[in-house]
């Protein structure tokens, strides 16, 4: 019985092994390409509270001197107050006053904080919304790793203002040439002040993961840079003319104050949207920045199993 059964398996064998060949070469070769990924990052920000500045109440005087009924602006008198709880003077009367003054700020704060968290949040947790896009890049748009590892090197990510440049610059070196475009992906969603900085962290980390190694940065203007290990400086593909098959991946992740919303990219149409509507955040309203590109190396390129694999949320446009 067990000869019949070896006899009956023996024709599997062949496919059996073949099939785990291929395992083993597919995973040996997903190895290599995953350490010859190094990148570049660009970032910085802060996720504070915005601060809220104290302006002491205006003192009116009426033009007969302190006395008077008269306020600028409308409202009741203290001679109209006083009669009207029925003290003419005294302890009552002031007592009455600051009751109704406490009462009507306690109205008046309450209506503002639920005015303001139905539509942006109360002041000290106002909304966030935090945005990704992703752009797969034939290997022909050479001159973004150029544009990217020049910010890198220069650009100032330890105020708004800086990192809202490069946020522009970046977007700029991105819509200047369509006809590289190939891949792309986006994603937005809104959450509060308290809890977008961890939002932000592991959307920043997830794709961050995805590199051996950061071989130049500049996150809060502190630039690192380092060659890639020698083993490595050499498995990635040198990028020419004549070999359409390899990209180069951008990653731009912005945390804003408010609402931002990014069009589904199904083509070259909503990635323009997408990248004008990135490039125009203002500083004033940029919380924090990531921009992640591999390959760092000028020339070095991914190939399209590599791209596959590292980022399967990438369509083709």
């Amino acid at each position: 019985m067990l000869q019949t059964l070896l006899q009956r398996l023996k024709p599997l064998f062949k496919p059996v092994l073949a099939i785990a060949l291929i395992v083993v070469l597919a995973f040996g070769h997903a190895d290599s390409a995953l350490a010859a990924r190094s990148g570049g990052r660009i970032g910085g920000g802060s996720f504070r509270a915005p601060s809220r500045t104290y302006s002491p109440p205006r003192s009116y005087r009426s033009p007969g001197g302190y006395g008077g009924g008269y306020y600028p602006g409308g409202g009741f008198g203290f001679p109209f107050l006083i009669p009207f709880f029925g003290f003419g003077g005294g302890f009552g009367g002031l007592f009455s006053i600051l009751l109704v003054l406490g009462l009507a700020n306690f109205l008046m704060r309450t209506l503002r904080n639920a005015g303001a968290g139905s539509d942006e949040g109360s002041v000290e947790n106002p909304t966030v919304s935090i945005a990704q896009l992703q752009v797969g890049l034939l290997a022909k748009a050479r001159h973004l790793q150029d544009d990217l590892n020049r910010m890198a090197t220069t650009a100032n990510t330890s105020s708004s203002a800086g990192l809202a440049q490069v946020l522009q610059q970046a977007t700029l070196s991105l819509l200047r040439h369509p006809e590289y475009w190939h891949y792309a992906a986006s994603s937005t969603q809104q959450t509060r002040l308290l809890s977008a900085e961890q939002t932000f962290n592991q959307l920043a980390l997830a794709e961050r993961s995805k590199l051996s190694g950061e071989t130049l940065s500049n996150v809060n203007s502190q630039i690192s840079q380092s060659a890639p290990k020698a083993e490595l400086a050499g498995s990635g593909a040198l990028a020419t003319d004549t070999m359409p098959g390899e990209y180069i991946i951008a990653t731009v992740i912005v945390a804003t104050q408010g609402k931002l919303n990014l069009p589904k990219v199904t083509g070259t149409d909503e990635l323009r949207q997408a990248l004008s509507t990135l490039g125009s955040v203002s500083g004033d309203r940029l919380l924090a920045l990531e921009i992640l590109w591999t390959p760092q190396a000028s020339g070095e390129t991914l190939s399209a199993d590599e791209v596959v694999a590292a980022y399967p949320n990438l369509m083709v446009i």
